[in-house]
């Protein structure tokens, strides 16, 4: 049976990141994608126009459907916008009798530099949504936001992890891909304060704008077809490379490729 990933985010026009970002993910990774809205954000990968988000019941009937119809594997939210979209998010999936594996990619800041949550959402972040995760995968301006420091170096970071990962008690996927450097170095931090690092040299000249999106959804797709959290985050971290090589421009914009190994 083929496993059922669902995503809660906002709808990118461009279709590089947010649910279709996700939604061709899935697809590429044999999974069977659903979504449930959050916001419509008229962008492309350089800038973003506006944002319109869902209210907060529309936001909780598509998972109440969605979360009694389907045998749903694992989840991810990408983008939640505000505080009342993540309070009806995290209503919802505590009261799941039992709630699948949830990957938490924080989405505050557009690769555009253009704000995509709520300065005051992030404390519900912190006391609602955060406690039910099986992980969450900030990068370096998310973590900034979440502790304080935005660190610079792969010390830096590791350092930051720590105090969050504290704070939390969940494990947290520390993405690297703002460092400088040759490589790209993620550090998968467990509750256990195991480190493990992911790395893959660094695809220059390419357009990142989804990457986050992809790749936490490559994590959620792993986790539903039953990996252990360490191999999602490394099949993930391969997929994700993969889409970045085999990206797609056209003039001034450009798009990762998600979809390339189903044309193969």
């Amino acid at each position: 049976m083929i496993p059922v990933v669902l995503t809660i985010a906002g709808s990118d026009s461009s279709c590089g990141a947010g649910i279709q970002a996700d939604l061709k993910t899935f697809s590429a990774l044999g999974c069977h994608g659903l979504t449930a809205l959050t916001c419509v954000v008229a962008e492309t990968p350089g800038k973003v126009r506006s944002i319109q988000a869902m209210r907060p019941e529309i936001v909780r009937d598509q998972l109440e459907v969605l979360l009694t119809a389907y045998p749903v594997a694992a989840i991810k939210t990408g983008m939640l916008f505000s505080t009342p979209i993540i309070r009806a998010v995290a209503e919802v999936l505590a009261g799941l009798k039992t709630l699948p594996p949830l990957v938490i990619d924080p989405v505050m800041v557009a690769s555009s530099g253009d704000a995509l949550l709520k300065p005051k959402a992030v404390a519900s972040y912190r006391k609602h949504l955060f406690p039910l995760a099986a992980l969450i995968t900030p990068n370096l301006d998310e973590l900034g936001v979440l502790t304080g420091d935005r660190p610079d170096s792969l010390a830096g970071m590791i350092r930051s992890g720590k105090q969050l990962a504290a704070q939390t008690g969940v494990p947290l996927l520390l993405k690297g891909g703002h460092l400088k450097g040759k490589t790209a170095t993620d550090i998968l931090m467990t509750q256990a304060w195991d480190l493990s690092e992911y790395s893959a040299p660094f695809v220059r000249g390419v357009e990142t704008h989804g990457t986050g999106c992809t790749y936490s959804a490559a994590i959620a797709a792993g986790l539903a077809k039953g990996y252990p959290l360490a191999k999602a985050v490394g099949e993930a971290k391969k997929f994700v490379t993969r889409a970045l090589k085999g990206g797609h421009r056209w003039g001034n914009v450009a798009t990762l490729d998600q979809v390339q190994l189903t044309r193969r």
